[in-house]
């Protein structure tokens, strides 16, 4: 459990600082996200199923499908887990997001490698694609 805490969302490279208010992998978060303008390359999955405020700025969602989406301030966007996607944020931008219970795996797409990802980012296996 972590209360009131900074720190990198995504990884370093992301770009996503998260300012946690609270955070129960087992039950919940609670996490102001700040993106930097930008976006790192790896499309990724999720631990968590997500509900985003968007409160400030613009950024693009990008889809394995090659759908992109637009979302801005004052938007309201559901995250399921299972959703691949990266975020290229267009300005800085904030939201504010309230995430559900973590499950053990979760997936990033890295240079044609599938690489399978648990707790603290830590890399349980790599596949080619």
């Amino acid at each position: 459990m972590h209360l009131f805490h900074k720190a990198p969302d995504g990884g370093a490279a992301s770009g996503v600082t998260g300012y946690f208010i609270v955070e129960i992998k087992s039950l919940f978060s609670i996490v102001l996200l700040h993106f930097s303008p930008g976006s790192r390359e790896a499309y990724h999955s999720h631990a968590f199923n997500a509900v985003t405020i968007w409160v400030w700025g613009r950024v693009k969602e990008h889809l394995l499908s090659g759908e992109t989406l637009g979302w801005k301030a004052g938007r309201i966007k559901y995250t399921p887990r299972d959703n691949f996607h990266k975020v290229e944020a267009l300005t800085h931008a904030w939201a504010l997001c309230f995430r559900g219970p973590w499950v053990d795996y979760w997936q990033e797409s890295r240079s044609g490698q599938l690489v399978i990802l648990t707790h603290g980012r830590q890399e349980v296996s790599t596949y080619a694609v």
